[in-house]
């Protein structure tokens, strides 16, 4: 199944370039499911259909899904305080009804997450076209899984699960209640969640396509955009530049030609596939004006997005760590290696990544970023690698 994940600025039209890849991917035979985490009903106005939390069929081969973040909320709340009914006790606190519970921040991204996973899973579809929040909430949400993971393991380790006869013990010994069986399980049964999103996200037939309106607004985003997926490995399948003014515009319209044309020529520079997107002089609204956008197909033979580690051991008496980051500057790049793991901090973005198993056994030679890619050197460790001793 493919999977393309849909984001841009807030206003860029995303929503309705959403709803056009969906339905212009079910034209093409593809059986097609559209999840949005839109609140308003913006995907069903583009596609002339209601839509809402259940799944609901928009057009031949086209469903339409946008997950209800309450529900699952108050869901989660209930069963919690259910398992949590010894600690609740012991704390004297008063458990909250479903009905009073509104979701807190964050949950309406772990909605649309658990759909993504369901959708995965279940491969009733040919592909699934994610209509995510607007940038940087987008990028926060793709981030989510693994950085939930991560504090999970630092947490509740796995592998203290197997002290588990000695906490009444310890438990008598301290004067506290101790983790109880069911706090492991329940961290068990997320990282198995979590772990079935990351992989979604991390599969080579997933991709992002980017929407933007060409002016100096769109291509700060699409830059700060295009850096923050790459450090996450997510590879940009097109940049759609969306509301293209026609260049019969008239005089009042200079200013605004001037700006698109200027951002469209930085575009058509930069790796990648670009199309634009004409400006219907109103609002799209049902199939025919989706239909008039023009909106590409998806590509159907995505290039993946590859750190490569390359031997250059025989020459330089090092192994070289390719990161793809487009857009970087070398006055906001910072690496710090932490045992098994690199803190890679690249503008506004960071994050955490583990090292390849060949690099553990090496120490960082040094770095540079040349053409929007950073090369990490590391020479072996003659301890833990014999051979480069001899």
């Amino acid at each position: 199944m493919r999977t393309i994940l849909i984001t841009g600025p807030g206003g860029s039209g995303r929503t309705t370039i959403a709803a056009a890849t969906a339905l212009t991917a079910a034209r093409e035979g593809h059986r097609t499911l559209l999840l949005s985490a839109d609140h308003a009903d913006t995907p069903g106005t583009a596609l002339g259909a209601v839509t809402g939390p259940d799944p609901v069929r928009a057009a031949e081969r086209l469903t339409v899904r946008r997950p209800d973040a309450a529900a699952g909320f108050r869901a989660d709340l209930t069963a919690f305080q259910t398992r949590a009914t010894n600690v609740l006790d012991l704390l004297g606190a008063a458990r909250l009804d479903a009905e009073e519970v509104t979701p807190l921040p964050g949950a309406e991204e772990l909605s649309l997450l658990r759909a993504l996973r369901d959708a995965a899973l279940a491969e009733r579809h040919d592909l699934l076209v994610v209509d995510l929040p607007p940038l940087p909430q987008a990028l926060a949400l793709l981030a989510l899984p693994e950085e939930l993971r991560r504090y999970l393991r630092r947490l509740l380790p796995p592998e203290r699960q197997a002290a588990r006869a000695l906490r009444p013990v310890l438990g008598r010994l301290a004067g506290v209640p101790m983790p109880a069986e069911w706090l492991y399980e329940t961290a068990a049964r997320w990282d198995v969640e979590l772990a079935a999103v990351q992989a979604v996200l991390a599969d080579r037939n997933t991709a992002v396509r980017l929407v933007a309106e060409p002016g100096p607004a769109g291509a700060d985003a699409v830059r700060a955009a295009s850096l923050g997926l790459a450090l996450r490995g997510l590879r940009t399948e097109s940049l759609i530049a969306n509301r293209v003014l026609p260049e019969a515009g008239g005089d009042w319209l200079a200013g605004l030609l001037a700006q698109q044309r200027k951002t469209l020529d930085g575009w058509r520079e930069q790796p990648g596939d670009l199309h634009t997107v004409a400006h219907l002089g109103h609002d799209p609204q049902g199939p025919d004006d989706l239909t008039a956008l023009a909106v590409p197909g998806v590509n159907p033979a995505p290039a993946p997005l590859e750190w490569p580690v390359t031997d250059r051991i025989a020459e330089d008496g090092v192994l070289v760590w390719h990161l793809p980051l487009p857009g970087a500057i070398r006055e906001e790049l910072d690496l710090v290696r932490r045992g098994d793991e690199l803190l890679v901090t690249v503008g506004p973005f960071r994050r955490i990544v583990p090292l390849p198993a060949v690099l553990r056994r090496c120490t960082v030679a040094g770095a540079a970023l040349r053409d929007g890619e950073l090369r990490i050197r590391f020479a072996p460790d003659p301890g833990l690698w014999p051979a480069a001793g001899r």
